[in-house]
């Protein structure tokens, strides 16, 4: 019977900002692209995409930069 060991990847665990301030989905790609190369696959994951800052006459300020955020679980077999 396999066995597998488990970690959480969450967007505010990496870089030196701890958070992921990207125009695109680009360089979270990259990360999830390393973790498969290390033998990790996501079995889970949430992306969000939100723009900082305050609502502007009721509507959100969208001259911002978008962040990319996310949060999941990766799986791989553990070794015997």
């Amino acid at each position: 019977m396999d066995k597998w060991e488990y970690m959480i990847v969450d967007s505010k665990d990496i870089g030196a900002y701890r958070s992921f301030r990207y125009k695109d989905c680009s360089e979270v790609e990259q990360y999830l692209n390393a973790l498969g190369a290390d033998g990790w696959e996501i079995v889970n994951l949430d992306l969000d995409c939100h723009y900082p800052g305050s609502m502007v006459g009721g509507s959100l300020d969208q001259k911002k930069e978008p962040q990319f955020m996310f949060t999941g679980v990766a799986k791989r077999a553990k070794p015997s």
